[in-house]
């Protein structure tokens, strides 16, 4: 049976969206709620899987990640087996952010985040370029990052 979210169910979210560190002691004070009742469903919103874990959000600048790219690649074959295996290989590159597969003219969008252009340049040619069944890629830099927000509009 699928669990039904309330608006305090979303109130919950939105507040934890905002700052994963929230204690439940403030959650609650913000709901005008006790800590009990808050305790409880907010366990129950991560068994369910509404919520699936807590993160950091780190300042790439900071440590040196200087440029952001899209990078949209078309595979040669489309059969199961190399659509796996290239999920499989993205996934063990460390420089790739996000993987989409996506409708279009190409099969996958690639969020890359690297030191400069040198490092861009090694990621293409060194990494993704040895990968099998790569067919054509096509790059995309960030000048300015205009938004960047990890909340959902609940």
């Amino acid at each position: 049976m699928d669990y039904k979210i309330d608006a305090i169910d979303k109130r919950i979210i939105q507040l934890l969206q905002q700052d994963g560190k929230m204690k439940i002691k403030e959650v609650a004070h913000a709901l005008k709620m006790t800590t009990t009742p808050i305790f409880d469903r907010i366990k129950r919103l991560e068994k369910e899987g509404f919520i699936e874990g807590y993160s950091t959000i780190v300042n790439k600048a900071k440590l040196g990640f200087n440029l952001v790219a899209f990078c949209t690649v078309s595979l040669e074959s489309h059969h199961k087996e190399y659509l796996n295996q290239f999920v499989k290989d993205v996934e063990n590159i460390p420089e790739v952010a996000e993987c989409y597969h996506i409708a279009g003219m190409f099969d996958y969008l690639l969020k890359i985040y690297v030191k400069d252009m040198v490092d861009y340049q090694n990621f293409i040619t060194q990494k993704l370029a040895s990968l099998p069944n790569i067919g054509r890629v096509q790059s995309s830099f960030v000048m300015t990052e205009v938004k960047n927000n990890y909340v959902l509009p609940i």
